[in-house]
């Protein structure tokens, strides 16, 4: 080709390139976007264009783009049109299908407190909202290994969620035994769900 063209090659497992075309290219392993800076863009784009938007609903995004301004972006589009020209929490997580993490925050609370009957109210209470289970199980885990660190290293908490003071309360709460152990069920529990009746 003239020396003006320049070949992009874009792959997800480029380890099917062959080696002869490895050897001649010069390789850039892209790593997933942080949720802080997907947010801050985000941020930056709706203000340029003169939406309204909350800060929670942004971060919801950013998690669910999962390291990706692309899907980022895209989410956002579907996130303004879902909410009529605005970008609220309660309108993102009713499309993403997400639940409010507070309701995570209460059945842990109820575990830790060993009060079956109201993790069970908290439970019926979230099913109303017909959530994806899997992906309140994936909340819960997320909690938990967060609990984990708090537990283990304070200061390495991420409050990215905004909820450190939260967070500290139920590793307080509950014993480190007790989280690696809601852990496993969790972790298990998520891998069985398409089998339970």
């Amino acid at each position: 080709p003239p020396p003006h063209v320049k070949f992009l090659l874009a792959t997800t497992d480029p380890q099917k390139l062959p080696v002869t075309i490895l050897s001649r290219c010069l390789q850039f392993n892209l790593k997933r976007l942080p949720q802080h800076m997907i947010a801050a863009h985000l941020t930056d784009v709706l203000q340029r264009e003169g939406i309204e938007a909350e800060a929670p609903a942004l971060a919801e995004l950013a998690r669910a783009a999962d390291g990706s301004m692309r899907d980022a972006l895209s989410l956002l589009d579907q996130a303004i049109a879902f909410g009529g020209g605005v970008v609220h929490e309660a309108e993102v997580r009713s499309m993403l299908g997400t639940i409010e993490r507070g309701q995570v925050y209460a059945i842990l609370r109820a575990l830790a407190r060993q009060d079956g009957a109201t993790v069970l109210a908290e439970i019926a209470q979230l099913a109303e909202q017909v959530p994806d289970f899997s992906s309140v199980l994936a909340e819960l885990l997320s909690l938990l290994q967060r609990i984990a660190v708090a537990q283990t290293v304070p200061d390495a908490l991420d409050d990215s969620y905004g909820d450190r003071d939260t967070v500290l309360e139920l590793a307080q709460l509950l014993s480190a035994e007790d989280v690696q152990l809601y852990y496993q069920i969790g972790l298990i529990g998520r891998r069985d769900l398409p089998l339970s009746p």
